[in-house]
């Protein structure tokens, strides 16, 4: 799915996933944030995301903010 217009940052949630061998399912339980939100986060159809879930999936992860969210080429 293409970005919306004005609409340039990717979230690269399935790399960070699949680099640490984790699953959704598992991102999940760790930070307390339903598989489907997780989901739109993944797929990039989030129009929003709190500082305390990107703080949980970042110290989940083990990464930085600017490692999950990227500028869009």
């Amino acid at each position: 799915m293409p970005p919306e217009e004005g609409h340039e940052i990717r979230c690269r949630l399935d790399e960070l996933l699949a680099e640490r061998q984790m699953t959704l399912t598992e991102l999940s339980e760790r930070v307390g944030v339903s598989i489907v939100n997780l989901s739109v986060l993944k797929n990039d159809r989030a129009k929003a995301i709190r500082f305390t879930t990107l703080t949980a999936i970042c110290n989940a992860l083990e990464c930085e903010v600017g490692e999950l969210l990227v500028m869009a080429p």
